[in-house]
């Protein structure tokens, strides 16, 4: 068993990333081995950092209860898959946002918001209450973290509470997302052999692939009935652009089992008879929802 490793996050000390890097790793390594938080700028850059072995695992967000599938995720993902880069986990994140600012603010005193564009649409109830200017930035850690370092006055930031803490910054209103449901669902990305997954042997398992059909009366309808005739469930389905060729699309698929089940192993094997492409990116524990 690895004992401590390196694992890449998008954003800053603070952000969502981080907080699924905590969920999925434990404070302590309580859950698995000790993780060394590695914060990188952009999702691309985890998914470089776990490429070129400068952190063993990688975290990125993958879907949003609120706003649906991470799209940029789900390219990369296709893009890193001949350097063998696999989902081996998943960690689904409450998203909890507060506004924070300079000690000594008020909210009467705010003239200016910043945060990802992503928590400005699941504030924008909160935030039309007031005159705001709302401006987007790259995170929503960052964000907190360039009030702070710049020391600017009626500016506040959208982000998760505890970025008050770590920035020296105070939390003006809290709780401020729209609906109390909204969760963020993360991948935990690794290479072959680089780590040992927490261990989760009695959680049912989920497969996650991406397949191409042939451009044929029918194919889409007999790929899918690979698994439905030997009673797999899929429990998600989505196409996206192929970006290979013009109109053309990919289907991307959660298959409630694991890869290595007899059904699904029989189901993959016979939907590799009928599609142009099958690529498994990786077959584990599946989070609950709760």
């Amino acid at each position: 068993m690895v004992q401590s490793i390196s694992v890449a996050f998008q954003g800053e000390p603070g952000a969502f990333s981080e907080e699924a890097v905590l969920a999925y790793f434990g404070e302590d390594g309580a859950a698995g081995p000790t993780a060394a938080r590695l914060a990188v700028p952009t999702w691309r850059s985890v998914f470089e950092a776990v490429r070129d072995g400068s952190a063993d695992a990688g975290v990125v967000a993958i879907e949003s209860s609120l706003a649906g599938s991470i799209r940029e995720t789900y390219d990369l993902l296709a893009e890193f898959y001949d350097a063998g880069i696999r989902i081996v986990g998943e960690v689904s994140v409450p998203v909890r946002l507060a506004l924070v600012a300079l000690p000594g603010q008020t909210l009467d005193w705010i003239e200016r918001v910043y945060s990802h564009a992503q928590a400005l649409a699941q504030a924008d109830e909160f935030l039309r209450t007031r005159d705001w200017q709302v401006m987007t930035t790259y995170n929503t850690a960052g964000a907190a973290r360039m009030i702070a370092e710049n020391r600017e006055r009626r500016a506040a930031a959208v982000a998760a509470p505890r970025v008050a803490e770590l920035y020296g910054l105070e939390v003006l209103a809290s709780d401020i997302q729209t609906g109390d449901e909204n969760r963020t669902r993360f991948a935990v990305l690794g290479r072959a052999g680089a780590f040992s997954p927490r261990d989760a042997a009695d959680v049912p398992r989920k497969t996650t692939l991406v397949f191409a059909v042939r451009n044929v009366p029918g194919s889409l309808n007999r790929c899918l009935g690979t698994f439905a005739s030997r009673g797999v469930n899929l429990s998600r389905l989505e196409s996206r652009p192929a970006r290979t060729a013009r109109w053309e699309y990919v289907f991307w698929v959660d298959v409630d089992a694991d890869a290595a089940e007899p059904a699904c192993t029989a189901a993959l094997a016979e939907l590799a008879t009928e599609a142009e492409m099958v690529h498994v990116l990786g077959s584990y524990p599946r989070t609950g929802e709760d």
